[in-house]
């Protein structure tokens, strides 16, 4: 801990240019909002409060292109997480978030406290969690560090899911060397509720508690929300202290905790908050502006678990396991017995005050005393100049990267043992997907599936994203994140409701990559509006770099669907022998960016053909009615490796092979076009079938008993045992995991 410096020190040393302050944030801060210097402590909370993951301050412009209403949005940004009306009452609330630079120092801590942040954002919402997801992002497997942070990655999302009994259900794991020093570890979750249920995060009422509830406060975690807006480096990259350590036994207690004050006593709380990025400066904060209030905090009866603690140190702890609740005078003792009974502390820190003014109390001095709104709503939005990269000019100059494929067999195998599409289940059979025992479809399927238990209903729940395409063309890929996402959605028989988001880029100070930021938000936000999915919550993760050099800028978008009727529910593999297979949409040319290119090249290049979003929506809902009307047997979307890919997926786990008869090439049974899936319908249903879809669908063939794959394609064939790509393919990453190589 640094030795407090005075304010007149502060002013002429500037610590807080290390802590993500500019000189002219400072400056504006002292001039106009205070009218004077701030102190050490006030200096550290305007830090943490002003830092682009808190503040946005840098992607707000950009983040008001996302449509975020429609008829079924009961909750959209600026709460905990997102609330969807999923009809009789009931609810949907989920969220995602980053913890990139936490993952990269400290793999396992990094990304359990990356689980259990967002968990405790679902049920700060007064809902029970009910499913995890992921999105993670790693370097390529034959650097052995690598090796070493995926497993430690996998096994810290493993252990605190399990631990809380909440089961892992889906996610996505790509490999790509633009990931090797600043993984992406984006962590997702989903909650179910009754609407009557649904809180808020405000705190308003004078002469109201200010109560903190929860695990005690350490010294683990400070500065984490700076340390998540700023460049990565050598320098940083064993920055532990910006590390939470999280306790997956004692959120579950705060979790039945919370629930039951939630539902059992509503009439005592006035708002509950997570103690997420900026601990209890951001919740406090946070909470007294959405009531419009003040508020006061005495600190020393902030429970402690390290001596001496400064009132910087308290305030700016990312200590885990923590919740700030605003309850209704009088009914202290009565929360207070309720985490009592499950070993919790639960302690009045606080009052809410006339006015607006935040005021801090430490060792019998007022270590801060600042308008409220100057730490929420004053916050200077940055402008950022912008410049579209010489390789993306470049790229739409010249012709595009033909592949040519004299093996179509041979290549399938190949692409199969690619990291980014071999079988994951190393991976997530380290994840209880069956706890609780309402999954219906769990991990290594388009999409996770849950029961709505009483009623008919399923939700269906994905993560997606593909920063190779956004990269060679950021308002295409945007959109193709989104379409991919409603893809794996659909292809399971479920209607797209809404999304979160985690936006994963470099550093936005870089016009290129601001750009990049800008352009992909643009795509998404218009694929957005024509699928009708509002973005309902989400997070910005800013300068994800190592030494200069960024990450693919790699937007995650979370989706969550309806299933009215679990009894339509879609599975990804065939179901009988006989059955008619079909391609829907058109097959382009479309290598730029895809697994194939990176395959045969170790490069990516060119550029992301655009599509008619309008179009492939519209196939979509009707694809989506003839599920709904018992006339699809099985149907998969096809993403990384295009086709080939998609059909060896379909039959694995089976005994069944297809007979298919292609008008494509060798080449373009890899492409990787946008919109597209592979249906299987019993004959007696192919009338109505090709009726509702025209020309979008193509009959290509049948299923067989032969488990083999059988392809005619317009210059050759292709007949591979499926047995013999199943083993490739469930081989290749556990063979890459113990290579020494």
């Amino acid at each position: 801990m640094k030795q407090a410096l005075t304010p007149e020190q502060i002013k002429e040393q500037k610590p807080y240019l290390d802590w993500s302050l500019s000189e002219r944030e400072y400056n504006y801060i002292a001039d106009k909002l205070l009218g004077r210097l701030p102190n050490f402590t006030e200096t550290g909370l305007f830090s943490a409060m002003w830092s682009e993951h808190c503040s946005y301050k840098k992607s707000k412009p950009v983040l008001r292109l996302f449509p975020n209403k429609n008829d079924r949005v009961l909750q959209g940004p600026g709460e905990g997480a997102g609330v969807v009306d999923i009809d009789d009452g009931q609810a949907v609330v989920f969220k995602a978030e980053s913890h990139n630079h936490p993952s990269t120092v400290e793999p396992y801590q990094g990304a359990a406290t990356g689980v259990g942040g967002i968990l405790r954002d679902i049920f700060s919402m007064g809902s029970r969690p009910i499913a995890s997801l992921d999105s993670l992002h790693f370097g390529e497997l034959d650097d052995p560090r690598m090796k070493m942070k995926v497993a430690g990655t996998v096994k810290g999302i493993g252990d605190y899911g399990n631990c809380m009994g909440i089961p892992t259900v889906a996610g996505e794991t790509t490999f790509d060397s633009c990931y090797s020093g600043n993984l992406l570890v984006n962590a997702m979750s989903v909650g179910l509720m009754d609407q009557k249920d649904i809180q808020s995060g405000t705190a308003a009422g004078i002469g109201n508690a200010v109560m903190y509830v929860g695990a005690k406060t350490g010294r683990d975690g400070i500065h984490g929300a700076t340390f998540a807006s700023a460049d990565f480096s050598d320098e940083n990259a064993t920055q532990r202290s910006a590390v939470q350590v999280g306790d997956p036994f004692m959120e579950k207690l705060l979790l039945e905790a919370c629930l039951e004050l939630i539902q059992k006593h509503p009439d005592w709380l006035v708002g509950i908050q997570d103690m997420g990025a900026a601990g209890i400066v951001s919740s406090s904060a946070e909470m007294a502006s959405e009531g419009d209030a003040g508020m006061e905090l005495d600190l020393d009866l902030v429970p402690q678990r390290e001596p001496n603690m400064s009132a910087y140190e308290i305030m700016l702890s990312e200590s885990q396991e923590r919740m700030l609740l605003c309850v209704n005078k009088g009914h202290e003792d009565d929360v207070k017995k309720i985490f009592d009974f499950y070993g919790l502390e639960a302690v009045t820190i606080g009052r809410i005050t006339e006015g607006h003014q935040y005021v801090l109390h430490h060792d019998g001095q007022v270590v801060c005393d600042i308008p409220v709104a100057s730490l929420t709503d004053d916050v200077l939005e940055e402008a950022s100049e912008e410049r579209k990269p010489a390789r993306i000019t470049k790229a739409e100059q010249e012709d595009n990267w033909q592949p040519v494929i004299t093996d179509a067999g041979a290549t399938l195998e190949q692409l199969l043992q690619q990291a980014t599409i071999a079988d994951k289940s190393v991976f997530y059979e380290q994840y209880d997907s069956m706890v609780r025992t309402s999954t219906v479809v769990g991990p290594g399927s388009d999409a996770g599936v849950l029961r709505v238990r009483g009623t008919k209903k399923g939700l269906a729940m994905t993560t997606d994203g593909n920063g190779r395409f956004v990269y060679l063309n950021p308002k295409v890929g945007g959109k193709m994140a989104l379409v991919e996402a409603a893809a794996n959605i659909v292809a399971s028989g479920a209607l797209p409701l809404a999304i979160t988001d985690c936006l994963n880029y470099g550093d936005p100070n870089d016009p290129e990559i601001f750009w990049e930021l800008h352009q992909s938000v643009a795509g998404m936000a218009e694929a957005c509006r024509v699928f009708d999915t509002p973005v309902i919550s989400g997070n910005v993760s800013l300068y994800n770099e190592n030494n200069g050099q960024a990450i693919h800028p790699t937007p995650m978008v979370g989706m969550v669907g309806l299933i009215k009727d679990l009894k339509h529910l879609v599975q990804m593999a065939p179901q009988e022998a006989g059955d008619l297979v079909y391609l829907l949409g058109q097959t382009g040319d479309d290598y730029a960016g895809s697994e194939l290119q990176k395959m045969l090249t170790g490069d990516i290049a060119g550029m992301v053909a655009d599509f008619d979003l309008a179009h492939v929506r519209a196939m979509m809902q009707t694809l989506l009615s003839l599920m709904e009307a018992g006339r699809v047997a099985s149907a998969h979307d096809l993403a990384e490796g295009g086709l080939g890919v998609a059909l060896a997926e379909m039959l694995f786990k089976t005994d069944l092979g297809m007979n298919l008869s292609l008008d494509l090439t060798r080449s373009q049974l890899f492409s990787e076009t946008a919109g597209r899936f592979v249906v299987t319908v019993k004959k007696e249903d192919a009338a109505a079938f090709e009726a509702a879809l025209g020309q979008d669908a193509a009959l290509i063939g049948e299923v067989t008993n032969s488990h083999w794959l059988q392809v005619r394609l317009t210059d050759g064939a292709m007949n591979k045992s499926v047995a013999e790509l199943e083993r490739v393919w469930k081989e290749a990453i556990p063979c890459q995991l113990k290579s020494k190589e």
